[in-house]
């Protein structure tokens, strides 16, 4: 007589939930795949000194500015985690919809920002540094989509008070997109 036992357990044998264990393990193979393009750049980068010519056309602003949205959004998401700590789902929620404005307000002003480069005639194939610039940020801003679709779920069910415990999870990931900015930001826009 053969017994089925479930594919998955809330624990791992390691104690970690496997909620959490997978979005490590996610966020180990996405520091591969942000590793190696930053690694690529910064190899070009240092053959080429005449990259900083291209590099000055960025808007440091808007950078910075994108820069300060994404920290913020990451307090709220520590809120969140708080919240969903304490089983206050509509607290969670609110913190997560409060992430996904940071999200969104990113991505409008990363909007901004290509359209302008682009008007300007800085395109993906006008040089090198403008295909890794917008290779690098609009991997990130995919990354920055999946988390706010991903956590649009996740405060959906927080708000009925279900599966508090993907708030810390959704937390985790948002954490390392900003983690991928905060190294994005200065290799991108302040070293000119």
């Amino acid at each position: 007589m053969s017994m089925t036992r479930p594919i998955a357990t809330t624990r791992s044998a390691t104690g970690i939930s496997t909620g959490k264990l997978a979005v490590w393990w996610l966020i180990a193979s996405e520091i591969v795949i942000f590793g190696g393009v930053l690694g690529s750049y910064l190899m070009h980068r240092l053959g080429h000194p005449e990259w900083a010519g291209q590099a000055s056309h960025t808007n440091t602003w808007a950078g910075a500015f994108n820069t300060l949205v994404l920290l913020t959004s990451s307090l709220a998401a520590v809120l969140a985690h708080n919240a969903a700590e304490l089983k206050d789902g509509k607290k969670a929620a609110k913190y997560l919809w409060l992430t996904i404005l940071g999200a969104c307000i990113f991505l409008v002003v990363k909007s901004i920002e290509w359209t302008n480069e682009i008007h300007h005639g800085f395109t993906i194939t006008s040089h090198t540094f403008w295909s890794f610039y917008y290779t690098a940020a609009g991997i990130h801003g995919l990354h920055v989509i999946i988390g706010a679709i991903i956590m649009a779920v996740i405060a959906v069910d927080a708000s009925k008070g279900k599966d508090l415990q993907r708030v810390e999870a959704v937390g985790l990931y948002w954490h390392f997109v900003d983690i991928v900015w905060i190294f994005l930001f200065p290799l991108l826009y302040i070293a000119k």
